[in-house]
């Protein structure tokens, strides 16, 4: 997944068309370092799962 592909992906999530997105083990280190240059970095919720993989969604408050 290139850069502009995963923004794109958390911009639908933050836009409300996606209500989570999936991200594998394989996919996560190059999606977490957009993330984390986002400006609303600390409104999006990663819920690890089984094997490394990670569920994202959009939260309205920011977390602290």
């Amino acid at each position: 997944m290139t850069q502009e592909e995963i923004e794109k992906l958390f911009e639908r999530l933050k836009n409300g068309e996606l209500k989570e997105v999936y991200v594998s083990k394989e996919e996560f280190l190059p999606v977490r370092e957009v993330l984390v240059n986002r400006e609303d970095f600390k409104n999006f919720r990663g819920i690890a799962q089984h094997g490394g993989a990670v569920i994202y969604q959009y939260v309205e408050v920011a977390r602290s």
